[in-house]
Order: C-alpha cells, then structure tokens, then sequence
C-alpha cells in the first residue's frame, strides 16, 4: 500500500512539474493594446544609380591623341583641357600663312613709299602742264612741245593709278589670308579638347599617343548634380508619390542613409511588370558615386496622424483573413482586422483600443481558437 502511495506522488509531482516548467510557459504570452501615434506612410523600391545626362566628349578631327593623362574617377572644370590632338601639319600651315602676310605688307609698304613718289612727281607735272598751257595759249611754245607736256602729266598720272591697283589686289590678298588664317586658328582650338561641365570621369575609351578619327568619343563626364536612382514601384502603391516627396536612400556601399527626394515619374507604366519608373534625387550626392550601383530607396507619402497602432508581430493571417489573437477570459479568440499601413515593425489598423492582444511567439504553442492563455 505504501509503495503505490509512493508511485502516485511521485506521478503526482512529475504532472507538476510538467504543468508548471513545460504547460504554463507554452501557453504564457506577452500582452499589448493599441497604440494612438502619428504614422508615416513610406514605399520602398531597389534601384541603380544612374544619371539624368551623360556628356560624351569626342574629338571633332582625327589625329594622334596627346596630353591625355585623365584617369577614371577624376575630376574636371567646365574648360579644363583634356586631351589634344597633334596638329603639326596645321600649325605649319599656319606659320606659312603668317609668313605670306608679312612678305605681302612689306610690299605693300614698297609700294605706297614708290606710290607716294609718284604722286609727286605727278603733282610736279600738273604744275608744269599749267605753265605751258599758258605759255602755249600764248603760241611761245610750239604744239609739239605743248604734247609732250600733256602726255607726261598723264603717265604720272597713270603711274599713281597703278600703284593704286597693286597696293588694293595686295591688300585683298591679305584680307583672303587673314580669313583663312581666322579660320585655321579656330580650327586649331577644336584641336584642343575640353570638358564642357564640372564633372567626373566615369568612362574612358582610349588610351595617351592613340590615333582616333573624327568624332570619335574619348572619355564620359558626368556631373554630380545630374545623378539619381531610377527605380521601380508596384503601380499598386505607387500611385500617390508625386514629385517633391521626400524619401531615404542607402547605397549598397554605404551603411547610412542619405537625404533624397523624387524628381521625376515616368509617364509611362511598364506593361509587363506592372511598375512605375521614379527617379530620385539625393540632396547632395555622395562622393565617390559609381554608376549602376544597387540602392535602396524609401520615399515618404504622408503622415497618418493620430492612427491606432499595434506590433506587425501581432498580426497573422487565419482563415484567410489578417487579424490578431486577443485575450477574453484567459483564452485566445481571433478578431479579424483592417490594416491601414505598415512602417517599420507597426502596422496601423482598425481596431477596438480596450482588446488585450496577443503577441505570437513562434518558440510556443501556436495560437488556436479558445486556446487557454497565460500572460507576463
């Protein structure tokens, strides 16, 4: 008789045990209310850097490339020389030019010094002319004479005249080369190339002493107030970002957030996936930036004031409904509910505020239907 009553305590004590270590805690849960609080709504979408505008920079003629020392990820000013290209045969060319025009304007300075002694010497006949006009008018001198005198005032003049001619061709000569040499040096410039913005190198395409030909592209500037994350939103929750939104971005290289904003919707929705493409902004672009990189981007809609607010823990799904397990009389009864947003861990919800509700723990028992329940 001793020996049962010994076996069913021990039983006895081994049932409590198990009650107290293993039953209770199962079905013990922590317990919360909803919580009245502002909420912000937020989308996420995962995009890749890109940028609004990409300047290539070519040479507009070919040649041997020099002076090109540029190296990817540097920096360039609007103006800055970026390459040349040799241009030997042109700056001869040039210099020839040049020379042609001082030998015409000594020549021209030739000329006009002998042109100035013609219109003497032609001034000196007219006098002449006139004093043997009268003395002829006069008959003291024969006609004979008189012609000689008309004929020499008229080569003088002539002479002047000539002088008048080649000095003018000579000058239009040098008026044709100087137009030709406006039109070389300008074309000398283009042989030095420059960067057309403040930007970063993000793309080579040759090498220093390579040869390229016309218009061929030698390096990609991008500036850094043109980057941005094209990334793309379900049109489902996409639907209220306007332009101007705040939003969050982190870069998959970077551990913390940057500041941002949306600049631009795409008008047109993708058929296929059903998205809508938004480019966003930072509010100061991080240096260095590397093109294509994966980021993520967060963009805030609106505020949600005053909502009631609850754990998303809290939430589960049960007979194809969301809803929460909430305690009435120690036991576990399924209220189905209305989730208005979700940020972050907390999910903004229709709800009655008084319900104690369950937080499921997937370490216990799960949740069913009267289920006896013990709270902390």
């Amino acid at each position: 008789m001793k020996k049962y009553i010994i076996s069913a305590l021990v039983i006895l004590g081994i049932a409590g045990l198990v009650y107290t270590k293993i039953y209770i805690p199962k079905h013990t849960f922590k317990i919360t209310t909803a919580k009245t609080t502002n909420m912000p709504i937020i989308i996420s979408g995962v995009g890749n850097v890109g940028s609004e505008n990409i300047y290539k920079v070519s040479a507009l003629y070919g040649g041997e490339v020099c002076d090109y020392e540029l190296q990817l990820g540097d920096f360039v000013k609007k103006g800055q020389i970026i390459a040349k290209i040799d241009s030997v045969d042109l700056r001869d060319k040039i210099k020839e030019i040049q020379k042609n025009i001082e030998v015409i304007k000594a020549n021209i300075a030739s000329l006009q010094s002998d042109r100035e002694s013609a219109y003497k010497q032609y001034i000196y006949q007219q006098e002449v002319l006139k004093k043997n006009t009268k003395l002829y008018n006069k008959r003291a001198i024969s006609e004979l004479e008189y012609k000689k005198y008309l004929t020499d005032t008229k080569v003088a003049k002539l002479k002047v005249s000539s002088l008048d001619e080649k000095i003018k061709s000579l000058q239009h000569q040098i008026a044709q080369l100087e137009y030709s040499l406006k039109g070389l040096n300008e074309r000398l410039k283009r042989y030095t190339i420059i960067s057309p913005i403040d930007g970063y190198v993000t793309k080579k395409y040759i090498s220093n002493h390579d040869i390229v030909g016309n218009n061929q592209p030698l390096i990609e500037v991008v500036n850094k107030n043109d980057i941005w994350i094209d990334t793309f939103i379900d049109t489902r929750i996409s639907g209220d970002v306007v332009n101007g939104n705040k939003a969050k971005i982190k870069l998959r290289s970077k551990r913390a957030f940057s500041n941002g904003y949306v600049y631009k919707i795409s008008p047109i929705n993708n058929a296929v996936t059903n998205e809508r493409e938004i480019f966003v902004k930072f509010d100061k672009t991080p240096i260095p930036f590397y093109l294509n990189e994966q980021a993520i981007v967060n963009i805030k809609i609106k505020t949600l004031k005053n909502v009631l607010t609850i754990p998303a823990s809290a939430v589960v799904f049960y007979n194809k409904k969301d809803g929460v397990w909430v305690l009435k009389n120690n036991k576990a009864h399924f209220v189905p509910i209305k989730i208005i947003a979700h940020h972050n861990n907390k999910v903004a919800v229709k709800i009655n505020p008084q319900l104690k509700i369950i937080i499921p723990n997937p370490a216990k028992k799960p949740l069913s239907e009267g289920m006896k329940i013990y709270h902390d």
